[in-house]
């Protein structure tokens, strides 16, 4: 097996672990845990998983003064768009959300453009104009009654959080760190968010005989995820990567459909299809 095929491999198994998010979230929740309780477990999981592999890499856990700040104000952001998505579980199909998530190369478009001067092609102004199309048409919802208005500025905002932090990731020194250290202090410090939330863990809830649950969570949609993407990326660039992200919402859907018996109508999947073919477009837009 040549690199590039690893590569496409390793793409498509970093966004098809995402897309997992709800299979294991939502037992949790089932099950009568909270937002902050399951992201609790979640980060806390994984960066113990990434500081393994860090030790096992051989990895230094040194930062400098400089990195520090930054890693802050990243963790807290990545960890804010987390929560925000899991928040939106409560309002909205968790297909229905991971897909509206998948707007934010979009986002990262606009942001470069407005705040960095980078020009904004007529394919990336078409790609906007599809992207807000295909979230009008899954507001809609079924014809029945429109989507939950919480829901979607929940999974907006998210998504919004997430392309800053790439924006920000690429723009600042942090650019230069290694992806599995960049992710384990930003995850680290994350972290902070929810032990706050839970008024420093007095209210944290004991994991209901769902730990498989929890360790899958920490470990495939966040781990593995992570480091796969960085793999892909190394063997394949990071546009063919991007492209590939589109299975994290595919996935997500395929589990909500089968698994969780979430509906999917005919004006859904069209609104679905809009925003996966806007951001294709976006990434391939960066490509030429």
């Amino acid at each position: 097996m040549n690199n590039k095929t690893k590569g496409f491999i390793y793409g498509a198994i970093a966004a098809a672990s995402y897309g997992m998010n709800p299979l294991f979230t939502l037992p949790l929740y089932a099950a009568g845990m909270s937002v902050d309780t399951v992201l609790f477990y979640r980060y806390a999981f994984a960066v113990i998983v990434l500081g393994v592999l860090m030790k096992l890499q051989g990895q230094s856990f040194t930062l400098r003064k400089a990195d520090i700040l930054p890693l802050v104000i990243m963790g807290l952001l990545f960890s804010f768009s987390s929560l925000l998505l899991f928040m939106s579980y409560n309002y909205m199909d968790a297909g229905i959300a991971s897909t509206i998530l998948f707007v934010y190369p979009v986002m990262v478009a606009v942001i470069m453009g407005a705040f960095f001067k980078e020009k904004i092609s007529a394919i990336t102004v078409f790609s906007i104009l599809l992207a807000l199309s295909g979230i009008a048409l899954l507001y809609q919802g079924d014809g029945n009654k429109p989507l939950s208005t919480v829901g979607i500025i929940f999974v907006l905002l998210s998504s919004l959080s997430y392309a800053i932090y790439i924006v920000g990731v690429n723009r600042s020194s942090l650019k230069t760190l290694p992806t599995t250290k960049l992710t384990f202090y930003a995850i680290l410090f994350g972290l902070s968010v929810y032990i706050v939330r839970l008024n420093f863990c007095t209210e944290l809830q004991i994991i209901p005989l769902l730990w498989a649950d929890v360790l899958a969570l920490a470990i495939l949609p966040t781990a593995v995820s992570l480091i796969c993407t960085a793999l892909a990326i190394q063997s394949i660039g990071s546009t063919p990567t991007a492209i590939l992200g589109a299975l994290e919402p595919v996935t997500a859907l395929f589990f909500g459909v089968l698994l969780f018996h979430e509906k999917l109508t005919p004006r859904l999947m069209v609104g679905i299809l809009m925003i996966i073919t806007a951001v294709t477009l976006i990434i391939i837009g960066k490509s030429l």
